[in-house]
């Protein structure tokens, strides 16, 4: 099934939803039935085949139709029983207990009885920044269910009692009584249908075969007609949240998760990677993140935050709703709160336990990329001061190439002096133009919109990201300033176009031959060392070759073809490989990443690009 069909029966479902609830309930429990009726029914023909023939088989009548019939049979009971019997993975984190954390356990305790909802099985407190409940079959789809809370260390940092309680009360009423009895089973079938359907992947011979394809055809439509209900699921636990905890503390949960959030993702998580240049040795984020989850985030970037989660639509990639939808659902208003003037921390009990146990983890779990991370720093570093020491005499590009390798040591460090020295030693040069505007303060619109006008009438291939920027600086709503939509209009039309010159190059890109308009790699000293420092963290690949590709729509613009051999390597595993690398390679423009195969052959690689950048 394709996306368009997929959100075709999502739409009909919920707009039966909306039309006739019960009859939309009745028809997802129909469906679901289908399913089971499928699984029981080769059950059975596969129990009565085995019945059939074993005896005979048994009894020395070793005819090759007979023998291919038992092969079957039982081929067709073992899949049949993965399916009744599909299991899923253990959460991940550290299970805790009451013992523990009593606080914790007898607020989850007020909880369940208020939503008269059933026990939990376990408890787990992870790193991650979020709270989850699941409900994993414990007999497959037979049924029985295994009720697991997972709650982040960083929420019960970020949040106050009371707003991490409607987080967890939230999480807790998709376990509710009632209808959400319904909802869990539907959500434990989905679980165990997609786990069935992961699993068969790979899998040969006709009756894997036929289950792969009755499982293509059943899963899509059933995690589409289910998607009504799945999301309804989500605003109704937004409503028990709301009852228990209060709207406000319900509301102000949702907003204050959504900014700190990103704020961690943003800025938290680079900053603490930052540090590896002065540390050899890995550092624990837990501690220096609470205290700093503590303090209010910069009231700029919380507005830009909470922009950016309104603007989030709705969509049919995940059954959660958007911030907007939540909060309007509540009958909230979407403005910043009041921030949480301490966090939760205090349901654990021995908070700094938790927080050295999760420190040391990190520390253990991330050695080896900080230890890269580290030599990856100390080259800018050195790459830095070589730049600098050669800056009277250097071009616009090594001045422009210093600005970008310093703010990636410090993205606050003073670059624009740089920027503007490169703009004078080359009039126009696109780098300098497009650094200069991201130095400029966020609040300066007249002088950013100068700025990326100077790129725009520049020319050449920054005009995308010059539009682009445009578009998000004028629906940015700032204090004091009024919506221009004439200019808005414009630099619309101006990405629209930007953006189909973006698609004519990239088709230039991958469609033409591969070594049509291409020259040796231009790459200096620095730029190779860290595109072959990268491939060399990439294990499957074991050569790779590099070369220029010139684009008759943006003759200035850097392009490069990369070739890897990755020998052993299965098939299905070659592109998602490439594509990540195409995303992941430090070169100086786009890149097309392709595998040394049939087309083209490793001696055509040799004889067009040549020696290779890399071996392993």
């Amino acid at each position: 099934m394709d996306q368009a069909d997929f959100v075709h029966l999502v739409r009909l479902s919920e707009h039966a939803s909306t039309e006739n609830s019960r009859a939309y309930r009745r028809s997802v429990a129909a469906f679901a039935a289908l399913g089971y009726a499928w699984v029981l029914g080769c059950l059975l023909l596969a129990g009565a085949l085995v019945v059939w023939a074993l005896p005979q088989v048994l009894a020395g009548r070793f005819r090759f139709a007979l023998v291919w019939v038992l092969i079957a049979a039982l081929g067709l009971l073992w899949t049949s029983l993965r399916a009744l019997w599909v299991r899923l993975d253990a959460p991940e984190g550290l299970q805790i207990t009451a013992r523990d954390a009593p606080a914790l356990f007898e607020a989850l305790e007020r909880i369940r009885r208020k939503v008269k909802g059933p026990p939990l099985h376990a408890v787990y407190l992870d790193g991650d920044f979020n709270a989850s409940i699941r409900q994993t079959p414990r007999w497959g789809l037979f049924g029985g269910a295994v009720n697991t809370l997972t709650i982040g260390l960083p929420l019960l940092m970020a949040l106050d009692k009371a707003r991490l309680l409607a987080v967890l009360a939230h999480e807790y009423g998709h376990l509710r009584g009632g209808h959400g009895r319904f909802a869990a089973w539907i959500y434990r079938t989905r679980l165990s249908w997609l786990r069935l359907h992961d699993s068969m992947r790979g899998d040969a011979g006709p009756v894997a075969a036929a289950t792969q394809a009755f499982l293509d055809w059943y899963f899509p439509r059933f995690a589409a007609k289910t998607f009504a209900l799945a999301r309804q699921d989500e605003y109704e636990a937004d409503r028990i949240a709301g009852r228990l905890l209060g709207r406000e503390a319900a509301v102000a949960a949702l907003i204050e998760v959504e900014v700190k959030g990103a704020w961690l993702q943003a800025h938290f998580w680079a900053g603490h990677w930052r540090a590896a240049a002065a540390h050899a040795l890995p550092v624990g984020p837990y501690q220096a993140m609470r205290g700093q989850l503590a303090l209010a985030p910069e009231p700029a970037f919380a507005r830009e935050a909470l922009r950016q989660a309104l603007a989030r639509l709705s969509g049919v990639d995940d059954t959660h709703p958007g911030l907007r939808d939540r909060v309007e659902a509540l009958g909230g208003a979407p403005v910043l709160p009041d921030w949480s003037r301490r966090g939760a921390l205090g349901l654990l009990g021995e908070a700094e336990r938790w927080i050295a146990h999760f420190d040391r983890a990190w520390c253990k779990d991330n050695a080896s990329d900080w230890k890269q991370h580290h030599a990856w720093l100390g080259r800018v570093r050195a790459r830095v001061q070589a730049l600098a020491a050669a800056r009277a005499q250097g071009s616009a590009d090594e001045l422009v190439e210093e600005a970008t390798l310093r703010r990636q040591l410090d993205p606050q460090a003073p670059v624009r002096p740089l920027y503007e020295l490169a703009l004078r030693r080359r009039d126009g040069h696109l780098g300098a133009l497009r650094g200069l505007v991201q130095t400029l303060p966020e609040g300066d619109r007249a002088a950013r919109l100068q700025g990326l006008q100077r790129l725009w009438d520049a020319g050449g291939d920054q005009r995308w990201w010059a539009a682009r920027t445009a578009v998000e600086e004028l629906e940015t709503p700032r204090p004091g300033l009024e919506h221009d939509a004439a200019a808005l209009k414009l630099w619309r039309e101006r990405h629209r176009q930007a953006q189909e010159g973006e698609a004519r190059a990239w088709e230039e890109l991958t469609q033409t031959p591969c070594f049509s308009q291409t020259a040796p790699h231009d790459l200096g000293a620095f730029a190779l060392g860290e595109v072959q420092a990268e491939l060399a963290r990439c294990k499957p690949v074991a050569a790779a070759w590099i070369v220029c590709k010139r684009l008759r729509e943006f003759p200035g613009r850097r392009a490069y073809v990369v070739f890897v051999e990755l020998p052993g390597l299965p098939d299905d595993e070659r592109y998602p490989l490439c594509r990540a690398l195409e995303r992941g390679l430090s070169l100086p423009g786009p890149a097309l990443v392709l595998w040394a195969g049939e087309s083209p052959t490793l001696q055509e690689i040799r004889a067009h690009a040549r020696v290779p950048v890399f071996t392993r």
